[in-house]
Order: structure tokens, then sequence, then C-alpha cells
């Protein structure tokens, strides 16, 4: 019998794979858990109607996310911090300083996609990368003041 995945199933397939099973194992095990659906005419009308949707819903988020990463990378993003005698931090530049400095210049980037190399704790000029959707990354520039 065939057919469709409607989940990820482990040593069979992932979402949307149409494969071939045992008539038992597809009537007693994957149709009643609600695993897969019988490969039938309509339904694999469907399968293609819903994989076009999802590939146009990629695209879409694509686009979006680089022009997020354009808008970013031409972004600069200004925090200032108390610092000692030789231009270290009283602590560190987190991402919630980042998320909210971006905030206050109208760019809406959650702190948990924001990534930093090696903390930030000191005065100075610095890049940190913002992982976007779809394996999309941008690089932020930080420059980090001291405050008088």
């Amino acid at each position: 019998m065939e057919v469709i995945l409607k989940e990820n199933v482990e040593a069979l397939g992932k979402i949307g794979d149409m494969i071939r099973v045992k008539d038992g194992y597809a009537r007693n095990f994957l149709i009643p858990k609600g695993l897969a659906i019988q490969a039938d005419g309509r339904n694999v009308e469907l399968l293609k109607q819903q994989r076009e949707a999802v590939k146009k819903k990629a695209e879409k988020q694509k686009k979006e996310a680089e022009s997020l990463r354009d808008v970013l990378e031409n972004a600069v993003c200004s925090i200032t911090a108390r610092a000692g005698e030789q231009g270290k931090l009283f602590g560190s530049v987190t991402a919630r300083d980042l998320e909210e400095s971006l905030k206050s210049q109208g760019i809406a980037v959650d702190r948990k996609t924001i990534c930093f190399e090696e903390p930030i704790k000191s005065l100075g000029e610095f890049t940190v990368s913002v992982k976007l959707p779809l394996s999309v990354t941008a690089k932020l520039k930080v420059v980090v003041l001291g405050e008088e």
C-alpha cells in the first residue's frame, strides 16, 4: 500500500514522502496514529498543492530574511556602558542590550538569534552575527562607548 507521511517517521521517511509499506502496517499503525494517509488520487493532488504552498511561503520568508539581513548589515548598534580606566567594562554587553538598541532604531530582532563569538567586555568596535530564518546570517556592527 502506498501512503503519504504526515509526520517524520524514523526509518521510513520525512513529512510529505510517498512510500510503499505493507498493508497491515499502514492500516494498523500508521493511519490510526495519524502518521500517514492513504495515497489515493485526491490525497496526491492535495500533497502537490501543499508542497507548492510551502515552497512559496519559504521563498517569501527567505526574501524577508534577506531584506532584514541587508538592514542589519547597514545598521550600527551603539551601546554606552560604564568602563574602567583601561577601557574594560564593568560587566559585559548582552544580547538584551543589543535588542533594545535595535528596537530603538525600529528594527525588530529576537535576542535569542544574536550570537557572540566571545563576550564583549571592553570599549571599541565589534562584529556580532545574527541568525535569521532559513540559514540567513547577518553581521551586525556594534560600537561600545564609555559613559562620561
